[in-house]
């Protein structure tokens, strides 16, 4: 977008940093006449005149009257730092402020309220980064992708989001797009010359071309049960019969007294979930609940929650330390489906005896000991492999909505080459490849819709 069409608009004003009290605190001031007003409550250089990109000390004042026989005195609120940026080089590309004033609470309600009087209003969530978007800033991927980087809590939730921010699938949607929009406007041109018979649109190259395009986004969508599972956090399910320390395991895994373990079977009646990170990727393990026959009310319920958890993970422990139990969770592990990662764990080996080789049969077994916290190393570079067998692609879709948009393109561009297996006129195909790009065009903000825009961005923080 040229800074010609860059469309200033009220000036919004909010805190960018978390609440509560802390050193400092950082408040965003950004739209057409944001400098002059915040110019008019600052004493120190004038903004106004400040080249962008420049820091200032001084302080904020607020005017009160002392009475009707005295002129205003101006109180001090705060000593402050003032950052100018001018557009089109700010954030949201309009002229912005922020205010770097002390963290208590006091101050910032005062600075925001005398913002307030002087003619800005509170943001709304995600406001400024909704007008970077609106202004050419980054395209809604990018723009989601700030949300992302912000909630980040692990390396590979941050490379991700990063990767995101900079435009790395963007990219990839974006040449997918160009080259569909060649072939579009081709057969758009024979529509308008219909009369006369002729293809500028070569139908082997355009087959050619939706191959490709498939090729490209199949690995995009078979990405997101695992961009998905790097975002929230890869669910691990603790599944054992009572008493093989399941408990024991995520209290060693956690490094610290997460669930109750006692020697009485059946203590843990509910589901226990904590998150660890390992190799930069976030785990949600989940300890449940043994499970076995009762007629104990609580624990059934517990025993049925285990179960619906075995279902959810994505990754599921069986944890055994015997032949017998070996045995139950085989019986458990044959009722999941097969995408389920599978781990057979042998605790307790600082104690237990060496098992048959007959009961163990081909599946591989990993041996511990979760209370001495041996081979603990071992299960969980096992998991983090696991983890990343499941990356097919540089490029991570983690977003819900772009995997549904991805999806119905995929079943658009699949509608597209069974046209041209079947012959199908041009005006169909152009139907087909329209439907096509208008979903790749919702995915990065070349199609939107108010609706869109306000269901992405209420989801950011009020400063953001």
């Amino acid at each position: 977008m040229n800074t010609s069409e860059i469309h200033q608009q009220e000036i919004i004003c909010a805190l960018a940093t978390p609440s509560g009290v802390g050193a400092i605190a950082v408040i965003r001031v950004s739209g057409l006449g944001s400098i002059a007003l915040v110019n008019s409550v600052f004493k120190g250089k004038d903004l106004e005149k400040a080249e962008s990109h420049t820091v200032h000390f001084g302080t904020i004042n607020s005017t009160t009257d002392t009475s009707d026989a005295q002129p205003s005195a101006a109180e001090v609120i705060d000593e402050v730092l003032v950052t100018v940026f001018k557009t089109p080089r700010s954030f949201t590309k309009e002229d912005s402020v922020e205010i770097s004033c002390h963290g208590s609470d006091y101050i910032i309600r005062q600075v925001l309220k005398l913002l307030i009087q002087k003619g800005a209003r509170i943001a709304k969530p995600g406001e400024f980064t909704q007008r970077a978007f609106l202004n050419g800033q980054f395209d809604l991927v990018q723009a989601e992708a700030v949300a992302d980087l912000i909630a980040a809590d692990s390396e590979a939730s941050h490379r991700t989001a990063l990767n995101h921010l900079r435009g790395g699938f963007s990219k990839k949607l974006a040449s997918l797009r160009t080259e569909l929009i060649h072939f579009a406007s081709l057969i758009e041109l024979e529509l308008d010359f219909g009369e006369e018979d002729v293809e500028f649109a070569q139908r082997d190259d355009l087959k050619r071309l939706i191959e490709a395009l498939l090729n490209t986004i199949e690995p995009l969508i078979d990405s997101f049960d695992f961009g998905n599972a790097v975002k929230e956090g890869v669910p691990v399910a603790i599944i054992g019969s009572p008493n093989v320390g399941k408990s024991t395991l995520l209290n060693s895994l956690l490094n610290e007294e997460k669930a109750i373990v006692t020697s009485i079977a059946g203590t843990t009646r509910d589901v226990i979930e904590d998150t660890i990170v390992l190799d930069g990727l976030k785990f949600r393990f989940i300890d449940t609940a043994g499970i076995r026959e009762t007629t104990d009310l609580v624990e059934s319920i517990g025993i049925e929650r285990s179960k619906n958890a075995m279902e959810k993970a994505d990754i599921v422990i069986f944890l055994f330390d015997s032949e017998e139990t070996l045995k139950e969770n085989q019986q458990l592990a044959a009722l999941l489906s097969d995408d389920k990662h599978i781990l057979f764990v042998l605790n307790k080996i600082d104690i237990s005896q060496a098992l048959p080789e007959e009961s163990l049969g081909e599946c591989e077994i990993l041996p511990i000991s979760a209370k001495n916290q041996i081979g603990l190393k071992a299960l969980t570079d096992k998991l983090v492999s696991l983890v990343h067998s499941q990356s097919a692609t540089d490029t991570v879709v983690t977003n819900l909505r772009h995997y549904e948009h991805l999806l119905k393109t995929q079943e658009a561009l699949t509608d597209v080459l069974h046209g041209l297996s079947t012959g199908i006129t041009g005006d169909f195909l152009s139907q087909d490849i329209r439907l096509s790009l208008h979903h790749l065009g919702e995915i990065t903000g070349n199609i939107v819709t108010d609706d869109l825009l306000e269901n992405i961005f209420r989801k950011f923080c009020i400063g953001k």
